[in-house]
């Protein structure tokens, strides 16, 4: 009689993870506002918010900034490779958006942005010791992990490309493009405690711009939200441990993932002209709306993430990041502060961290829905989520039919018709297939 076929060896659990948040509220506010004005004071703090995954062969980090947005983000990317041996490419740095924060890094050539001043370079420094304090610390504390992805709404974004009086503007736009499509990639220990939450959604974090006080907005409440309803179900609270370091490795950490949020306003915001002083009592009642669509936000994504029932801990890594040179336009109609250098191409910088059958798909500029839905339809992954604000910000990235129409996202596109739809998608799309052409 054989013996028969030797026994089925079960795949190694391999997936590791590790979180780290760390507060980059900066001690001084003087020239950090990012637009013209001055912070007056700080509301809530800002916060950094860091992941690090492996599969024992590759190594990621991902990390999300309450920030405005990250210029050319690739020095502490270099820094992160050289300090810790995480390859650069394998770095994905993003805002959360939010519009009362700083801004950190360079311009890139070519790229419209709002140029920062010594201050501005000086808290990026202050910044990128975070980041790479942060990513030390996420990876110290890796563990044997298991994720899995759901899907839920949540319906506090709209359109705001709004076509009134004659003209186009900044608005509402209801019956424009819009997805309600709350992502949640849910990251827990072998025995099922929870350490992170990825959230992916697409909104401006603009609840509370004109306020002229530092605050996370939208982004932020979602998270806080959901950080503190799992230190409440756990009996404990959200805050910093007894060394003055942000809680890491045992704690959830929520980090907000902008998605195609480029024509995506909040739906209630304080609203008013830039540059006009609220009241007292319009303060109190914006500040009222970023709480209550951050707790919708958040409370939909507890409720998705408590129904992934098929996490797994057999998952497969792979990241790459592309630059496609592209041809420039000149900015139309933008802020005088803008800056946009006189070059022939600017950077459009791709990023892709694929987890067996979800990818996490950067790009440098604020990305509008139809790219985004366009990139899920052709992508042959079960989840395929567009990151907008990815390890730079070149400007607004529309498709290319926006361009019949003389709106804000193309107005503040720093790339000619033709040029950035085909190159996101294309490019992305070859990351993911394993096409290199």
């Amino acid at each position: 009689m054989s013996p028969g076929p030797p026994p089925v060896t079960p795949r190694p659990v391999r997936l590791r993870a590790g979180v780290a948040k760390t507060d980059i509220t900066p001690a001084d506010l003087t020239g950090l506002h990012p637009m013209p004005g001055a912070f007056s004071g700080v509301h809530d703090p800002l916060f950094l918010r860091a992941l690090y995954l492996t599969d024992g062969d590759t190594e990621v980090a991902l990390v999300s900034l309450d920030l405005i947005e990250v210029g050319d983000i690739t020095p502490v990317r270099e820094r992160i490779a050289r300090e810790l041996g995480i390859p650069a490419g394998h770095v994905v740095v993003t805002a959360t958006h939010t519009h009362n924060a700083p801004r950190i890094a360079d311009v890139s050539p070519g790229a419209l942005a709002h140029a920062g001043g010594p201050e501005s370079f000086a808290y990026t420094d202050v910044v990128y010791d975070a980041i790479v304090a942060a990513v030390r610390r996420a990876r110290a504390t890796a563990r044997p992990a298991r994720f899995g992805v759901g899907t839920g709404t949540a319906d506090v974004n709209v359109n705001r490309e709004e076509y009134a009086d004659g003209r186009w503007s900044l608005g509402h736009n209801p019956d424009g493009p819009s997805d309600k499509t709350l992502r949640v990639l849910k990251f827990e220990t072998l025995d099922g405690v929870p350490l992170a939450l990825l959230v992916h959604y697409a909104v401006h974090s603009t609840v509370v711009f004109g306020t002229g006080e530092v605050s996370g907005d939208l982004a932020g409440a979602a998270c806080r939200h959901i950080e503190d309803g799992y230190a409440e179900a756990a009996g404990g609270h959200a805050g910093e441990s007894g060394d003055g370091e942000e809680r890491s490795g045992g704690d959830v950490v929520a980090l907000w993932m902008p998605g195609p949020l480029g024509d995506q306003a909040p739906r209630v915001a304080l609203g008013l002209p830039f540059g006009v002083v609220p009241t007292e009592r319009q303060k109190v009642r914006a500040y009222a709306a970023m709480e209550a669509q951050g707790l919708m936000v958040g409370a939909e994504a507890l409720r998705v993430a408590d129904r992934i029932g098929d996490a797994t801990a057999a998952v497969r890594i792979t990241a790459e990041q592309r630059t496609v040179a592209c041809p420039v336009k000149s900015g139309h109609d933008v802020m005088e502060t803008m800056r946009q250098d006189s070059v022939d191409s600017v950077p459009l910088r791709l990023a892709l961290v694929r987890l067996n059958d979800v990818a996490l798909c950067g790009v440098s500029g604020e990305v509008v829905t139809d790219i985004g839905r366009r990139l899920g339809t052709e992508s042959p992954l079960a989840h395929t989520l567009l990151v907008s604000l990815a390890n730079d910000r070149i400007g607004y990235l529309p498709d290319d039919a926006r361009f019949d129409r003389p709106v804000h996202s193309v107005n503040g596109c720093p790339i000619r018709r033709g040029h950035a739809e085909g190159a996101i998608v294309d490019g992305l799309i070859g990351m993911i297939t394993g096409r290199t052409g």
